[in-house]
C-alpha cells in the first residue's frame, strides 16, 4: 500500500496539473509549446476568466459558455465487431421481438440475450471470438482439453426482461489490483438467472440447460437482476412493484430481505465490487444506496430532474454512475454523495423543463468499462458514445445505432454489446489503452478504502483529491 501511495506522490506532486494530458499532435503546438487545439483553447479561456458562470444562463463573464458541440471535434466512429441477429423476417417488426436484457458470463464464455418472444440465446461468445477454442488446453500433459462450448436457446415461456449469470466463485477482485473476474472453470457453478413478465424468476444451470429454482414474490414485471460479485449468490432483483429482493441461492432460493423505499418503478440495480453497497435507481428522479451488512438505507442521491433508468459501479467501486430521461449521466461518490462528473448529451443544455419532459434524448442504458476509465452509453438520439472519466465535455467515440435498449462492456473490456428493439445485439470495438501506473495505484488503493477512510490518510490533500476522482 505505501509502494502505491509513493508512486502516486511522485506522479502527482511533480505537476500542477493532473488531468490527462491533450491527446492532440505536436501539429496543434504553437510557438509558445502550448497548445492551440479547440478543447485547451476553451480550457484556457475558461481558466483565464476569475468570474464564475451564472447559475441560471451559464455565462462567463461576458462571454455565454455551452459544452461544445460534439461536430467540433474530429472523433473516431466506433467499429463494430460482430453482430448477433435472432433470425426470421428482417421487416418484422412486431412488438415482443424487442433485446431488453444482455449479459457476459464472467469467464467470457458466454453472452446470452433475450432476442424477444420468450426465447433467450446463450451464445459461446470467446469461441466467436477465438475459433481455436481450445488451444490454450493443448500440449498439456494428463489433462482432457474442455469440450467447446455449444449455443443454447432456452424458452422462458414468458415474455423476457432481464437476465444474469453468476458464479459460486468468489471475484475476489475488491482485494487484488486485477480488475477482471477470477477464472472458473466452464461449465461449472455458472447459472443463469431471468427476469419474466409476470415478476417471476427462474435460474438455469448453463451447463445443461435445465431449470434449476423458481424465485416467486415480485407482483410485477422484473427490470433487472443483478448477482454477487463476491461469490455469495446473492441475487438482487428489481421490479415495477417498487421493491427489490435479495434471494440467497445457497439457500434453496429463500429470500433474504425486501427493499422499500422508492415510490414508483424500480428500473434498474447494481452492486459494489465488494457487494457491500447496493445502488437502485427508478421513477420520480430517485436513487438510493442500501448497505448490505443490515439491509439499511444508506442514503438517496438527488441531481437528477427525470426518471432515472440505469447505473453501475466502477471496477474499484469508488464511482457511481447514473443515466437518466434527463439526458444526463452523472458520476458520484457512492460514500459521500458529490457530484464527481456529469456527461451531457444535448447541445446546448436543455432547460430544466425540457430535462423533465420528452425531449427525444433520453439515456436507456449505460455501462463502466472494466479499465474504470470509459462509460458506454445509450440514447434516444440514435448515438452509441464512449466517455472518458476524464473528459466530460465530448465522448471519446461514438457511432448511430437506432432505437437501443441495452448495453453492456464484454469481461475483457474490448467490446461493448448493445440490444436494440428489433431483437438484434451489435457489438462495438471499445477504446482502450495502456492504463498509466498511477491510474492501477488508484484502483487498487480504492478497492479497499473508501472515500471516508482516504481523507484520514496522512498524505497530501492533492493526493487525496486525485484518489477520490476529483482532479
Amino acid at each position: 500500500m505505501e509502494l502505491y501511495y509513493e508512486y502516486i506522490r511522485n506522479c502527482v506532486g511533480s505537476s500542477s496539473d493532473v488531468d490527462m494530458p491533450c491527446c492532440n499532435c505536436e501539429a496543434h503546438r504553437n510557438a509558445r509549446n502550448s497548445c492551440a487545439c479547440l478543447e485547451c483553447s476553451m480550457k484556457t479561456r475558461r481558466d483565464l476568466n476569475q468570474q464564475s458562470p451564472c447559475e441560471n444562463h451559464d455565462f462567463i463573464g461576458d462571454i455565454q459558455y455551452f459544452p461544445p458541440h460534439e461536430d467540433y471535434y474530429n472523433q473516431a466512429d466506433a467499429e463494430i465487431l460482430y453482430q448477433l441477429k435472432p433470425g426470421g423476417n428482417p421487416n418484422d417488426q412486431k412488438a415482443g421481438a424487442e433485446t431488453w436484457c444482455s449479459a457476459f458470463a464472467p469467464d467470457n464464455s458466454y453472452f446470452a440475450w433475450s432476442c424477444g418472444h420468450r426465447l433467450v440465446r446463450l451464445v459461446p461468445w470467446k469461441h466467436k471470438i477465438n475459433n481455436n477454442e481450445i488451444e490454450e488446453n493443448e500440449g498439456r500433459q494428463g489433462e482432457h482439453p474442455l469440450p467447446t462450448p455449444k449455443e443454447k436457446v432456452i424458452d422462458c415461456g414468458e415474455y423476457v426482461w432481464a437476465v444474469a449469470f453468476g458464479s459460486s466463485v468468489s471475484s475476489k477482485s475488491h482485494r487484488t489490483i486485477n480488475i477482471s473476474f477470477h477464472r472458473f472453470n466452464f461449465g461449472k457453478d455458472l447459472i443463469l438467472a431471468t427476469g419474466l413478465q409476470s415478476g417471476r424468476i427462474k435460474t438455469w444451470d448453463v451447463s445443461s440447460g435445465g431449470i434449476l429454482l423458481y424465485l416467486i414474490d415480485h407482483k410485477e414485471v422484473i427490470r433487472d437482476l443483478q448477482f454477487a460479485p463476491d461469490g455469495s449468490m446473492f441475487l438482487a432483483s428489481a421490479s415495477r412493484d417498487r421493491t427489490l429482493k435479495v434471494w440467497d441461492l445457497n439457500d434453496d432460493g429463500n429470500m433474504k430481505k425486501t427493499l422499500k423505499g422508492h415510490n414508483g418503478w424500480v428500473f434498474s440495480c447494481s452492486w459494489s465490487p465488494d457487494a457491500k453497497i447496493l445502488a437502485s435507481v427508478g421513477q420520480n428522479k430517485t436513487v438510493i444506496l442500501w448497505d448490505m451488512s443490515d439491509y439499511s438505507m444508506m442514503r438517496k442521491l438527488t441531481g437528477h430532474h427525470n426518471d432515472v433508468v440505469a447505473c453501475d459501479f466502477s471496477p474499484d467501486g469508488a464511482l457511481l454512475a447514473t443515466g437518466s430521461y434527463d439526458t444526463r449521466v452523472i458520476l458520484w461518490d457512492p460514500y459521500t454523495g458529490q457530484r464527481i462528473r456529469t456527461f451531457g448529451h444535448m447541445y446546448p443544455p436543455p432547460s430544466f423543463l425540457m430535462m423533465g419532459g420528452a425531449n427525444d434524448y433520453w439515456l436507456r442504458a449505460l455501462s463502466f468499462s472494466h479499465d474504470g476509465c470509459h462509460v458506454g452509453t445509450l440514447c434516444d438520439d440514435k448515438y452509441v458514445r464512449f466517455w472518458s472519466i476524464y473528459n466530460e465535455e465530448v465522448p471519446v467515440k461514438k457511432a448511430q445505432l437506432v432505437n437501443a435498449l441495452c448495453c453492456n462492456y464484454s469481461p475483457d473490456g474490448c467490446c461493448l454489446a448493445t440490444g436494440t428493439r428489433d431483437g438484434n445485439v451489435v457489438f462495438y470495438m471499445a477504446p482502450m489503452r495502456v492504463q498509466q501506473l498511477q491510474h492501477l495505484c488508484r484502483l487498487s488503493v480504492r478497492r479497499v478504502l473508501p472515500s471516508t477512510k482516504v481523507d484520514a490518510l496522512p498524505i497530501p490533500q492533492k493526493i487525496k483529491g486525485y484518489l477520490k476522482y476529483e482532479n
